[in-house]
């Protein structure tokens, strides 16, 4: 029988704040398979939400703060593969553009997640070496160039929610 190839379907958040002058964007660093990664607040879609409502929840679960997207930087498509084991992966990633609050100190940050770190372009251009993907900087970069689409772009059926039965 032929087995259906499925991506793994993943959200990121660009985030940025002035601070001295200077343009800071959020990252979070992580434990990954391949070691210590720096990454945007980002993960994979669960069953019943959509992109958008991912999107929230992860920022939320890795930086303990509230995300409010106002939208869609852009969608994108990798493929890795993993050293230690040959798992192929393919990731579709949406990412929108944002803005957070401040972390609610009572909220612990997500398992693997060591700290959120503010990094300056040159600092994330810099560290590429370390980024857990290469849509990271990509992301950045066209959030900085003004790659905007509405959030409506992305249209969540009803279906999702509760799904439709087929007769």
């Amino acid at each position: 029988m032929f087995a259906r190839w499925k991506p793994s379907v993943t959200v990121a958040a660009v985030v940025q704040r002035e601070h001295g002058g200077e343009a800071q964007f959020l990252l979070v660093e992580e434990h990954t398979p391949e070691g210590l990664k720096l990454n945007n607040p980002a993960g994979h879609l669960d069953p019943g939400e959509s992109p958008e409502q991912a999107a929230v929840r992860e920022v939320l679960e890795e930086t303990a703060c509230a995300f409010t997207p106002d939208r869609l930087v852009g969608v994108y498509l990798s493929r890795f593969v993993r050293p230690a084991s040959g798992e192929d992966v393919t990731f579709v990633r949406f990412a929108f553009g944002g803005t957070v609050g401040e972390p609610d100190p009572a909220r612990a940050l997500d398992d693997g997640i060591v700290r959120t770190l503010w990094m300056t372009l040159a600092e994330v251009r810099a560290s590429r070496v370390r980024h857990r993907s290469p849509h990271v900087l990509g992301c950045i970069e066209d959030f900085i160039a003004g790659r905007r689409y509405p959030l409506e772009a992305i249209t969540t059926h009803a279906s999702l929610y509760e799904p439709e039965l087929k007769r």
